[in-house]
């Protein structure tokens, strides 16, 4: 068994905590002592061995992975040229692991999730690294929804997959994109519909037919160097064809187009970190329903925030109700959390008025 991690995202999102010389993945957002991707690795190295573990990250990113994960070589660090989607680096991923197994189950994970339940996660893992051992399967988790959220994808289960595996493992019948409030709504009552959680199983062999049948230019890309993975040529022929590649989704070039889908149903404790907005909804609050970092804040008639000072810093809060208020580096951010998808937009335009060094 072997596990991906998918850490190559800029986080904009969080900015201004999250910057592209610093994204969320290597910070510790949760105030644990450990980042978001030392969090991943943590979580699966009770089942996986750390030579079996591979991070795929931009190559501006590639001193830091090694950095906050000591226990991997520099050949374990899958270093992307360009930013492509999760498809190529999935095909570069799966190529790679080819060379040293080509009989390996893969698991792959972003790097910025929460994990609550951590047992439970684990017993679930193991459960459909089984199932894809022995079946010609692409399996994903999906996460028993708590409320009609509107920023995440849905996965509707059709039939179960049979009396002969675990009772909630389902065949796959639809993938949907982020719904309105009113579908999110429709799809909670149903009871038929899943939080899409980005978590992928599946048999080398399995993914790279899936390559082959659905993403053939990927595939064929990738396969070109049969030879040269695990060598010192890598680096050079990687830059050349992600040059070359599409950038497309494994959900959107594979798994909506593939006929072997299935579904784990599950329920622990996940959460897709992807705004300060999620990062609220999973932190301890105070009477006031504030979530605090920073040892001097001092807040007054507030509620309902999320406010992120540095050590450093004093800030006085007054008559405030559902905002985000953060300052990194000498950045303050303040901003409704109903708003919080203008985010990226404030990043654009900030960029353009001041520059990369304020993003």
């Amino acid at each position: 068994n072997y596990c991906v991690i998918m850490a190559g995202g800029i986080g904009s999102r969080f900015w201004p905590l999250s910057r592209k010389s610093m994204p969320k993945q290597f910070l510790d957002i949760l105030g644990t002592g450990r980042t978001l991707l030392q969090q991943a690795f943590d979580r699966f190295s009770t089942i996986i061995p750390p030579e079996n573990f591979y991070v795929v990250t931009s190559v501006d990113y590639t001193s830091l992975v090694l950095e906050q994960l000591p226990a991997l070589s520099p050949a374990q660090v899958l270093s992307e040229p360009l930013r492509r989607n999760t498809a190529p680096c999935m095909a570069y991923a799966a190529n790679k692991i080819k060379a040293v197994n080509p009989n390996a189950n893969l698991i792959v994970a972003p790097s910025d999730h929460l994990i609550l339940r951590k047992e439970e996660f684990i017993r679930q893992v193991t459960k459909g690294l089984e199932f894809v051992a022995s079946t010609k399967a692409l399996l994903t988790f999906g996460i028993l929804p708590s409320r009609p959220e509107t920023g995440y994808g849905y996965i509707q289960t059709g039939d179960k997959a049979g009396d002969e595996y675990p009772d909630n493992l389902y065949y796959v019948k639809t993938f949907t994109e982020k719904p309105d409030l009113k579908m999110a709504e429709i799809f909670l009552e149903s009871g038929e519909f899943f939080w899409n959680s980005g978590i992928f199983l599946w048999s080398l062999p399995t993914i790279l037919t899936a390559l082959e049948t659905h993403l053939p230019e990927v595939a064929s890309l990738f396969a070109q160097g049969e030879h040269l993975y695990n060598t010192p040529d890598e680096t050079a022929f990687i830059k050349k064809i992600y040059s070359e590649c599409m950038g497309i989704s494994i959900d959107y070039g594979i798994m909506e187009k593939s006929d072997n889908v299935y579904v784990l149903t599950a329920d622990f404790g996940w959460s897709d970190l992807g705004t300060w907005g999620s990062l609220y909804e999973n932190q301890e609050k105070d009477e006031q329903e504030n979530v605090i970092t920073g040892p001097d804040v001092l807040v007054y008639n507030s509620n309902n925030c999320i406010i992120n000072i540095p050590d450093h810093k004093v800030a006085v809060i007054e008559g405030l109700d559902g905002y985000i208020v953060v300052e990194s580096n000498d950045i303050l951010l303040v901003c409704r959390r109903d708003n919080e998808q203008q985010i990226r937009q404030f990043v654009n335009d900030v960029l353009i008025r001041k520059g990369p060094d304020y993003v």
